[in-house]
């Protein structure tokens, strides 16, 4: 499955403001051995980063992170610099912030006075004197209210020079409204993947005709969220990835890449084999009859 056919470069590129990224991109919150939200024993530093490396053999240049992505031994950021420093030109690191850690690990939300510290942590341990794309990820309790004030002070360390280009994450389509009146917006991230309810897909398609990338997290886990893909795939999931030779996670990550051209991907995994899977997922093409298919069997979501 190491073919160039297989390649990040199959699913195609979508640009971030002046950053052009492939479609399928990685995300590192698994490289730590535990999701930040659940417990779970630190993972093996070697295969960690050789993940990343093999990422970006396979032609990933899109990776997400955080500075809270973090287990008790290991750092996605700083396996991330390990790994892949000096970084090559066309690598595209995004990171997020509002929520941050603790050295022991509790959780705390950033005022907008603070996130220029969260900022700099993400730089400190990249060891980059800029970040590519700062997503302001927001909190749940604000779901309803205003984000003018943390989304403005990540404007100014744009208009600084200390981040290239902004997005949103875990967002209402008027948060992106609200952001949009303030400084450009170059993608959305939100959970979404087979299943996902009707005003997602909604927002999703507003995205797209905006020209932001919608970049789902979740796609692969689905109902399981942080805890990971489990064995609760939907056997219309799973009859699709028997009649395309493709495993349940290849097939949710197909169905969400066609779901525009503008939607990006960022599975995350801390396994070599699973690497390889997900990326080969890009030349995996579903049918309009199959879409269809998997779109009746979820309607009401999993």
């Amino acid at each position: 499955m190491t073919s160039r056919t297989d390649s990040a470069a199959a699913a195609g590129t979508w640009e971030l403001g002046d950053l052009t990224v492939r479609r399928i991109g990685f995300g590192a919150m698994r490289l730590t051995g535990s999701a930040p939200f659940s417990p779970g024993a630190p993972s093996d530093r070697e295969r960690s980063i050789a993940v990343l490396r093999r990422a970006v053999e396979l032609g990933v240049n899109h990776i997400d992170t955080a500075a809270f992505y973090f287990s008790s031994l290991r750092s996605a950021n700083e396996l991330i610099n390990r790994a892949l420093a000096p970084y090559p030109d066309d690598l595209v690191i995004t990171t997020k912030v509002w929520p941050g850690r603790d050295p022991s690990g509790e959780w705390w939300w950033a005022t907008p006075e603070q996130l220029r510290g969260q900022v700099e942590e993400n730089l400190r341990q990249l060891g980059r004197d800029h970040l590519d794309v700062v997503n302001l990820r927001i909190p749940p309790s604000r779901r309803t209210g205003s984000i003018g004030e943390h989304f403005g002070a990540l404007a100014e360390l744009r208009e600084a020079g200390l981040i290239r280009q902004l997005g949103v994450s875990n967002v209402t389509p008027e948060h992106l409204a609200e952001a949009r009146a303030i400084a450009p917006v170059v993608c959305v991230q939100n959970p979404y993947g087979v299943g996902a309810p009707s005003k997602e897909q909604d927002f999703l398609r507003t995205c797209g005709e905006l020209g932001i990338a919608y970049v789902p997290f979740f796609a692969i886990a689905g109902a399981g969220r942080e805890a990971g893909a489990g064995t609760d795939d939907s056997e219309a999931v799973r009859a699709v990835a028997r009649a395309h030779g493709a495993s349940a996670a290849q097939v949710r990550l197909a169905w969400t890449l066609q779901q525009g051209p503008h939607v990006l991907a960022i599975p995350g995994t801390g396994d070599p084999d699973h690497l390889v899977e997900n990326v080969a997922a890009g030349t995996l093409r579903l049918t309009d009859d199959v879409m269809a298919f998997l779109r009746s069997h979820h309607q009401d979501g999993e």
